[in-house]
């Protein structure tokens, strides 16, 4: 039937449920479908250890991508930077809507930006990305801060500095905009300080590799939310980290991003840094070059990259790869 509706498997976090919602009423406006939410506990979700310690990648997508590869439901949304870079050969991410801002935040007690930060400043974060670029920050500033590991959802780590505990966390801008708390950032950090996890801010919409006319049909529909330029930029992105060898809780940031004279937009730049958590030793590169017209350009662009970054020695500072 027409009209029966699309089930989106999604997890069951405030933020999940949102960027899912979000999701849910542009595939009603492409399909002309009614989109019901179907909630999934990942491994993520309820595991309290950190994500370096279980592994990082795809603790968040794997029961989400078993209920589609059991019918269970028709197409899942995920945050992209959640993402193994190994697609698997049975699903197609159909579409990556436009992305968010990629930016991390600090929410401070008192409204405090990061270098107003008192001497010895706790700063919660769980990604050993954002330690390692933190922490390098501050030695090359002079600022007297102690990166804190810490798990749970916004309210959960935001608690933390409304309790007193910590004087500060870092999070991901998209998120708090996603769920309508963006009013309680209180400083942005520039890509220039913290660079984003690969693909952070943007979207990843899966289901199905057509294989049966339905499944199909359900690509070509979701192709319609897909933005050509997050797509390259994201796969740049994504390709360096899989050239690095590295999961997605490893200490590894980058960013695509557009370089315009005027109105017109000229070349993409894409940056790339590994570093380890304490800040002591950093590689961070970047190139430029024409906007990538196809995924196997954009992927040849961050294969590059990596080659350089694991050049001076990238390899040797992000702990344990991925394989």
């Amino acid at each position: 039937m027409k009209d029966k509706a699309l089930r989106l498997g999604t997890r069951r976090s405030k933020l999940a449920m949102a960027q899912s919602g979000q999701v849910a009423e542009a595939v009603s406006r492409v399909t002309g479908r009614p989109v019901e939410l179907v909630e999934i506990t990942t491994y993520g979700d309820v595991s309290r250890e950190q994500l370096a310690q279980i592994g990082g990648t795809g603790v968040f997508v794997t029961a989400l991508r078993d209920a589609l590869l059991k019918g269970e439901v028709d197409f899942a949304v995920h945050s992209l930077k959640d993402l193994p870079t190994t697609q698997p050969d049975e699903l197609v991410v159909a579409a990556v809507p436009v992305r968010e801002d990629p930016r991390d935040v600090i929410v401070a007690r008192d409204a405090l930006k990061l270098t107003d930060l008192p001497h010895g400043a706790r700063i919660g974060t769980g990604s050993p990305r954002r330690m390692a670029q933190l922490n390098a920050y501050a030695r090359s500033h002079r600022l007297d801060i102690e990166t804190v590991p810490i798990r749970g959802n916004v309210d959960t780590r935001i608690g933390f500095v409304r309790a007193g505990e910590l004087d500060a966390v870092v999070l991901a801008a998209a998120g708090l905009n996603r769920i309508g708390r963006g009013d309680e950032v209180t400083d942005f950090l520039s890509v220039d300080t913290v660079l984003p996890a690969p693909g952070q801010g943007a979207l990843a919409i899966e289901c199905r590799a057509g294989r049966t006319a339905q499944d199909a049909a359900l690509v070509a529909a979701l192709a319609e939310l897909d933005d050509p330029f997050t797509r390259v930029a994201v796969t740049a992105e994504r390709s360096l980290l899989a050239a690095l060898e590295a999961g997605c809780s490893a200490p590894v940031g980058a960013l695509a991003d557009l370089l315009a004279d005027g109105q017109t937009v000229k070349e993409m730049r894409l940056r790339g840094v590994v570093g380890t958590t304490d800040g002591t030793r950093m590689v961070q590169l970047s190139t430029t070059g024409p906007v990538p017209e196809t995924h196997d350009r954009a992927t040849a662009l961050g294969r590059e990259l990596a080659a350089e970054m694991l050049a001076q020695g990238a390899a040797g500072l992000m702990g344990e790869r991925a394989h």
